[in-house]
């Protein structure tokens, strides 16, 4: 079949969607006749803000399996434009127009309940005796607040017991709140709130304070000192520690950057197939007396592998493991090596003596004991939200507002059954292996919940975490994460949804929102692990949110390799997203892995769209440093409006896929190439149409495009080294004339964009851009990003 039949097929069986339809403020029929849906609706420019959330909310509150809406009312800034929407809620209505002084309750003021039916305090000064009642102790010191959650939840649980008749609310006044246990709440807790108490921030805390530091000596430095007898009797082993708030570096070397793989002594037969060995290069590593309190952390392909360390042979240069690499090593990998008392050797480090039971601290300029905090995470979660899904018996209308979740830890399970049952991924990791596959995926979330309904998480803080922030697996559905910032974590910042395809549709994760969120400064300990990851999970909203600094992915949604059908990760929306600094940190540090993008993509996913988004600063160290990536079997999806500079590998690239739409996006200033095809396939991989594409070096399209099988027409390309000459552009080698021989670019141009001044990232177009003139319509990036109108 040649290219013009194969085009005509691939048109009357899958013709391409048409321009999203703007939201019609005056048609409130269709929206009250719930017509509006993430997958049919999009925000015009001259819209509001809140307009998109106003307009689901009224499709939600239309139907009573949303009804998570009705702890949520949506927050408006002052409209720009002379739209006016009206929203029905469950327990409210508002008028949302360009007027003065229409502005909705500000929700991020609202103050905690007072002291009444239903309401139980809890502070750092309170007593479990006393009835929880009241907000501060009494002036007798008889009665006030109770002094730890796991009694105020019992407290709530004898209320509801007793009939009462208002929803109860659980308090908390400011300060660190210590979990001796995971806070575990169940159907029975349902309708249940924990709250910040007005204008205060109450930490849960699930480590502990170190104290009783004293002077002393170590690797030749002036070091701090405590004691740590559980250490010592095996009980406690951490490998985070924070300082006034602040990630301490577990003694490491090298101090900053990385040192590199230089042989492989083992032959393996597979790239899957790990090593437990490597020669290093001359003075990297030496038998230090305590080096086999270390680990390395080396980094291949798109993983890291945590390797402790069993020897060192300085005569051969060998460092041997007590675990394998999670797949093939290779000669330049970088590594470094850290928890070995012989690198203490900077301000800010610590090491731990499992041994002697002491933990060693070299403070930084200034610090003192007296005036410094130092919390060593001791509980692997701070909450579980324990459903059961598969008997249809769910946490529901839970609300968390204004809590900070700080201090837990991961780490790989000794036991193989516990390692089952901890890591939360299908098929189950071996202990034997010193990762995951991809993602950190069995690293679980500090929050962590299945079979959660119509509950929200708003305004709180998921800091100082050695794991995943929040995950929401198994049976999780009609979820709002709403205003949350991510920051410090061991792992990535959020996870919906499982690597498990459930068929029973109680237990499938679906139509949850994660909205307005600030996620940064991830993987600090698994760098594979991802801002935003939903697994086998449909119809979720990844809307307005801020994510950077992250090792690997920005944004991940599916988990099936190839064109299975059964694959669940269909009708998600992203949207409005600002992700950036992906692979190459805010500082300069990176890039260590390979193969990512600012969203990456597996799997069949009809209904999937990724509109209005800005991605940049994209790095992947051999290869795969892309903005948009469509990996293996990615089909279905519609990519438009997007908005990609600076990236290593490309803005966009498929792996394989089939029937995928690019249309009306902007890709700059990639290194390599601009766009990159990887495997020939009998089915259209994708369309590419409408989309400006503008580069100062590299190539425009990467890899394989040999077979005709794509369909690329009316873009505007521009490389601004042939200015003089533009007719020498090469597609896939060839010149212009050839390319449209094959059936390409027939009605696309060669021809300088016009931005106002992509110079200063300023993507803007003229008003005689040759786009324009082509169709193109102009994206506004102002709106990315978390909305500030709350």
């Amino acid at each position: 079949m040649n290219i013009t039949m194969l085009r005509k097929s691939y048109n009357r069986s899958n013709p391409p969607p048409p321009p999203v339809p703007p939201l019609e403020c005056a048609d409130m029929s269709a929206l009250s006749a719930g017509d509006l849906s993430p997958s049919n609706a999009r925000l015009p420019s001259d819209c509001p803000r809140g307009a998109l959330d106003a307009a689901l909310l009224w499709r939600q509150a239309a139907k009573a399996e949303k009804a998570v809406t009705s702890h949520r009312t949506p927050k408006l800034r002052r409209p720009r434009g002379g739209f006016c929407f009206l929203v029905a809620l469950t327990f409210a209505a508002a008028l949302l127009c360009g007027c003065a002084g229409s502005a909705q309750t500000n929700q991020s003021a609202q103050a905690a309940p007072k002291p009444g039916p239903g309401v139980f305090f809890v502070a750092t000064n309170g007593n479990d005796a006393w009835s929880g009642r009241l907000a501060a102790p009494n002036r007798g010191g008889t009665d006030g607040p109770f002094a730890t959650l796991p009694r105020a939840l019992a407290a709530t649980r004898e209320y509801k017991a007793g009939q009462g008749s208002v929803q109860p609310n659980i308090v908390l006044r400011g300060g660190t709140h210590f979990l001796k246990a995971p806070l575990v709440l169940t159907p029975a807790d349902s309708q249940l709130s924990l709250l910040a108490y007005t204008g205060e921030q109450p930490v849960l805390s699930g480590g502990r304070r170190i104290t009783g530091w004293r002077p002393t000596t170590a690797n030749g430095r002036n070091v701090w000192a405590a004691d740590i007898p559980e250490a010592r009797e095996g009980k406690w082993s951490f490998r985070e520690l924070w300082v006034n708030g602040r990630r301490a570096v577990r003694a490491r070397q090298p101090n900053r950057g990385y040192l590199e793989v230089a042989e492989l002594p083992d032959k393996t037969p597979n790239w899957t197939d790990g090593h437990s060995r490597f020669r290093y290069r001359e003075g990297d590593l030496k038998s230090w007396p305590t080096i086999t309190n270390a680990d390395v952390m080396v980094m291949t392909r798109w993983v890291e592998s945590r390797l402790p360390v069993v020897a060192v042979d300085e005569k051969e240069r060998l460092v041997m493991f007590a675990k394998r690499s999670v797949f093939q090593l290779g000669a330049g990998d970088r590594y470094y090596v850290e928890g070995a008392l012989e690198l203490l050797d900077a301000p800010g480090e610590w090491y731990l003596d499992p041994a002697g039971g002491t933990l060693y601290y070299a403070p930084m300029p200034g610090e003192t004991p007296e005036r410094t905090e130092v919390i060593a995470p001791v509980l692997r979660f701070i909450v579980r939200l324990e459903g059961q899904p598969q008997a249809e018996n769910f946490v529901e209308r839970l609300n968390f507002r204004g809590l900070t979740f700080a201090h837990a830890e991961w780490d790989f399970p000794r036991d193989p059954e516990v390692a089952k049952r901890s890591a939360m991924v299908w098929p189950a990791p071996s202990t034997e292996i010193g990762g995951f596959a991809q993602a950190a995926i069995g690293v679980t979330g500090a929050v962590w919940g299945e079979g959660v309904r119509h509950s929200t998480f708003e305004q709180c803080k998921f800091v100082n975490l050695g794991a995943y922030g929040l995950e929401l697996g198994r049976g999780c559905q009609s979820n709002v994460i709403s205003r949350c910032e991510f920051a410090d974590l061991g792992a990535g910042g959020i996870k919906i949804g499982e690597t498990r395809i459930r068929d029973n549709a109680a237990e499938l994760a679906r139509d949850n929102e994660i909205s307005d969120c600030y996620l940064h400064h991830g993987g600090r300990t698994f760098h594979s692990a991802i801002g935003v990851w939903i697994g086998q999970s449909p119809n979720n909203r990844i809307l307005y949110n801020e994510i950077h600094d992250f090792y690997y992915t920005g944004i991940s949604i599916g988990w099936t390799w190839g064109y299975d059908p059964r694959a669940k990760a269909t009708n998600n929306l992203v949207a409005f997203n600002h992700v950036h600094h992906i692979g190459v940190m805010s500082d300069g540090d990176g890039p260590i892995l390979s193969d990512m993008g600012g969203i990456y993509m597996l799997g069949m996913q009809p209904g999937t769209r990724v509109v209005n988004n800005l991605w940049h600063d994209i790095q992947g160290l051999r290869y795969g440093g892309w903005g948009i990536y469509t990996d293996e079997g990615s089909s279905s999806i519609l990519i438009e409006s997007n908005l990609v500079y600076r990236t290593t590998h490309g803005g966009f690239h498929q792996h394989y896929g089939a029937t995928n739409v690019v249309r009306n996006n902007i890709f700059t200033f990639a290194r390599d190439h601009q766009l990159q095809r990887s495997r020939e396939e009998a089915h259209i991989s994708f369309s590419f149409s409408n989309n400006i594409v503008l580069f100062d070096k590299g190539v425009l399209l990467g890899s394989t495009w040999k077979n005709d099988n794509f369909i690329l027409d009316r873009n505007v390309y521009w490389d601004t080294r042939l200015t003089e000459n533009p007719t020498e552009m090469k597609f896939a080698g060839g010149t212009l004339e050839q390319w449209r021989a094959r059936g390409h670019d027939q009605d696309s141009l060669i021809a300088d964009p016009l931005f106002i001044g992509w110079e200063k990232d300023d993507y803007r177009l003229k008003p005689d851009s040759p786009a324009l003139k082509l169709g193109f319509r102009p994206i506004d990036v102002s709106r990315v990003g978390p909305r500030r109108f709350w």
